[in-house]
């Protein structure tokens, strides 16, 4: 959805240069200049736009579900690790860029869902998805939201990225998740709280081409990711009149979890050993969370969590 609205305001953008409205697309280049540093710096949030009515039928439509599972003390800052990524991160979308459920089940937080800083150079697109309460995936930019001395933010983080995106197979347990430590050590460079977040159904919208390791689909998919910076997985759902093919996603309900923070202390100076360590626990924190709650959406008993 979000690519269909990009391509839209890039193709819009187009029209002004070769159109009779060309200095319209100066002037926004050059607020394009001046404006450039907002996403890395807490973005540009509208209540308005969170609230859109259509935000309420995309959550309806899944339907779309934010459970929470413990107290986050607004007095911290957090640091929120979605999973899985799946196709559409529809259910970080949901719950933490629309007025949802979030700021009645954890008051005093701010949530910003970091993506990818690529999204940020498209013409128009940008500026919504800033209000929708979006910034960049830098560095500079979970250190703007993690520096709030007052507390109440929450970063929220998609760990497994785009790559994860090429394993949202239905049914699929596999998360990227083991090589990337860079969030722990902003957790640990902050002092935020880790919070680790499983949203069940999220692969569950989409039917993806077979796509196994090492097949030839997966060696271009894999080169291009690293090429453009974002993945392009093969998919396709449903249509708006039957249910055979479309690129509309399939009602399947998303549950996303919110689970109990890991209390981080602040360390300027991570060590390696140090870096480990918190990641070992997170990961140990998360497949508890999972395994808790995984028989309340249909996830047989003998399935488990497998990092990559």
């Amino acid at each position: 959805f979000l690519s269909l609205v990009a391509e839209f305001c890039c193709g819009f953008f187009v029209l002004l240069i070769l159109g009779n409205f060309w200095f319209l697309a100066v002037l926004y280049l050059l607020w394009l200049y001046l404006d450039w540093e907002t996403p890395c710096a807490g973005g540009r949030r509208s209540q308005w736009v969170r609230s859109w009515t259509v935000w309420k039928y995309f959550r309806e439509y899944f339907p779309i579900h934010l459970i929470k599972t413990s107290e986050l003390n607004p007095n911290h800052n957090y640091l929120l690790g979605f999973h899985p990524h799946g196709v559409l991160v529809a259910g970080a979308f949901g719950n933490f860029c629309t007025e949802s459920h979030f700021k009645n089940l954890f008051p005093g937080l701010t949530p910003y869902l970091h993506i990818m800083p690529i999204w940020f150079g498209c013409p128009f697109f940008r500026e919504y998805i800033m209000c929708a309460g979006m910034v960049s995936a830098s560095k500079e930019s979970v250190s703007h939201v993690l520096n709030n001395e007052g507390g109440g933010h929450a970063s929220v983080i998609v760990i497994g990225g785009a790559e994860e995106s090429l394993n949202a197979h239905p049914g699929s347990l596999t998360l990227n998740i083991l090589k990337r430590k860079g969030f722990i050590k902003m957790a640990l460079k902050h002092g935020a709280h880790l919070v680790p977040v499983f949203s069940f159904g999220e692969n569950e919208l989409f039917k993806q081409v077979a796509n196994p390791k090492g097949s030839w689909l997966r060696n271009v998919q894999e080169k291009l990711q690293k090429i453009m910076g974002f993945a392009l997985p093969l998919f396709h759902a449903r249509g708006v009149f039957q249910y055979s093919f479309g690129l509309i996603p399939y009602r399947q309900p998303i549950h996303t979890v919110v689970g109990s923070p890991i209390p981080v202390k602040k360390n300027l100076n991570p060590t390696t050993e140090e870096i480990d360590q918190l990641h070992a626990l997170y990961l140990q924190k998360l497949k508890k969370l999972f395994e808790e709650h995984k028989s309340n959406y249909g996830i047989p008993a003998h399935k488990s969590l497998i990092f990559e």
